[in-house]
């Protein structure tokens, strides 16, 4: 069913990733297309808390779309997680005549929405930007394409340092509870190891392939942060086994979600912008934006929950390349 919607209030939320811009003036820049006002709220649910809410223009939005980060702040809002502090967002929307919200965020932001769709009949929207890929409904969340290639690019030239002195590097790598950078980034920079949060047993696989480990050539483990092991647990197992190793470790940490986005992480900022206003459009409230096999699709925010993990096909790999 098609709704009747004037005036679009859009925020972003939690942890910052690189094609948020993109998302935001493609949301306006659609928007507009319909003759449908924006609002921007900063610093997320804090903003709609505080009413800080700014006008958004298309021109403004597209000068801003290859910086990294997000022009509109972002934080994380324990006031929200109350009833009252809710209550007082909902008064801050219905006073800016707010008819439909997008928010762009991972799954604690669409799980605010759902807190705020109790209370409320205002049609919400969310698109899925962040960079650990963790967020079922989509097969590309917005910034990790962008955080995969930083902790690349990083990775290969660490690998240059590494090859001078024969030396193993350990690099940890973000993600959260997800090994999807981890994966990316190990595979496409040679990685000997990947450790990563879904297959357990990789530590054990590394043990045994540096055990008498002897050659002039470096070695890189990368580690996604969500593994039960830290960065000094695995440096001193490998030290254990092989006292001999050359061993440094490197923590690449927020560098991943800074920079310039990807022209992938742009385009799928401007894809999801646009889905995310033609939804409100047509009547959808409470789904998630994202890609699937090329194509648009709508996801429940209750289907949400579900982590987005390595599959078979993308284990298989690992298994191939790093044993």
């Amino acid at each position: 069913m098609t709704k009747n919607i004037k005036h679009i209030g859009l925020f972003t939320s939690g942890g910052d990733a690189p094609g948020m811009n993109a998302a935001l003036y493609a949301v306006v820049k659609a928007a507009s297309a319909k003759g449908i006002k924006v609002s921007g709220i900063r610093k997320g649910f804090e903003g709609l808390i505080d009413n800080d809410f700014v006008e958004l223009k298309t021109k403004q939005l597209q000068k801003t779309m290859h910086l990294g980060g997000t022009v509109l702040k972002t934080a994380r809002s324990e006031r929200f997680r109350t009833v009252e502090g809710r209550e007082v967002a909902l008064q801050n929307i219905h006073d800016n005549h707010i008819d439909g919200l997008i928010a762009i965020g991972g799954d604690g932001t669409f799980r605010g929405i759902s807190l705020l769709s109790e209370i409320s009949d205002i049609p919400c929207i969310g698109i899925p930007g962040t960079i650990d890929n963790d967020t079922v409904g989509t097969d590309f969340t917005l910034g990790f394409d962008s955080a995969v290639n930083t902790a690349m690019n990083c990775i290969d030239n660490i690998r240059d340092t590494a090859e001078s002195h024969n030396r193993m590097f350990v690099i940890e790598v973000m993600g959260r509870d997800s090994g999807y950078i981890g994966v990316y980034s190990g595979l496409t920079s040679g990685a000997d190891s990947i450790l990563i949060p879904e297959s357990p047993q990789d530590m054990t696989y590394l043990l045994d392939k540096i055990h008498g480990y002897e050659s002039e050539d470096a070695f890189i483990v990368v580690l996604s942060e969500g593994n039960e092991l830290s960065i000094d647990r695995v440096s001193q197992q490998i030290r254990q086994v092989n006292d001999a190793i050359d061993l440094r470790v490197c923590k690449l940490g927020h560098i991943q979600r800074g920079g310039n986005p990807t022209a992938a992480d742009r385009i799928l900022g401007i894809r999801l912008g646009v889905a995310a206003v033609n939804a409100l459009i047509q009547g959808e409230s409470n789904k998630m934006a994202g890609i699937c096999n090329n194509q648009p699709v709508l996801t429940p925010f209750s289907e949400i929950a579900k982590q987005h993990a390595i599959d078979a096909e993308q284990q298989s790999l690992v298994d191939l390349f790093c044993r």
